[in-house]
C-alpha cells in the first residue's frame, strides 16, 4: 500500500525537468530556424547587390515580420552580413543569442 501514490510523487518531482527539457528543445529549434532565415536573408541581399539593387532592403524583405526589430544588416564591399536574434521565451536569454550569416557577391558593372 505504500507504493500507491508513488507515481504521482515521481511525476511531480520530474515535471520541472521535463519542462526545462522542453524549453531547451524549443530554444534550439528557434535558433535553428533563425539560422536558416539569416542565411536566406544574406543571400537575398547579396543577389540584390549583384544586380544593382538595395541589399539592405532585400535582406530585410526576405525575413518574416517578427524579425523586423531583431535584425541588423550591414553591407561592406561585396559582402552582406545579417545578424538576427531568434525569438526566445526567456528575455534574458534572448539578449545573448545572436545568429550571424553573410554572403558575398560581385557588384553589378
Amino acid at each position: 500500500m505504500a507504493e500507491r501514490g508513488q507515481a504521482t510523487v515521481e511525476l511531480v518531482a520530474a515535471l520541472p525537468a521535463l519542462l526545462l527539457a522542453g524549453l531547451v528543445a524549443l530554444q534550439l529549434l528557434a535558433a535553428g530556424y533563425a539560422t536558416t532565415l539569416a542565411d536566406g536573408a544574406a543571400e537575398a541581399g547579396a543577389l540584390a547587390l549583384a544586380s544593382g539593387g538595395s541589399a539592405t532592403e532585400a535582406a530585410r524583405g526576405a525575413l518574416p515580420g517578427w524579425a523586423e526589430d531583431d535584425v541588423s544588416v550591414s553591407v561592406e564591399g561585396g559582402e552582406v552580413s545579417v545578424r538576427l536574434r531568434p525569438p526566445s521565451p526567456i528575455p534574458a536569454l534572448a539578449k545573448r543569442l545572436t545568429i550571424s550569416s553573410s554572403a558575398s557577391a560581385r557588384p553589378a558593372r
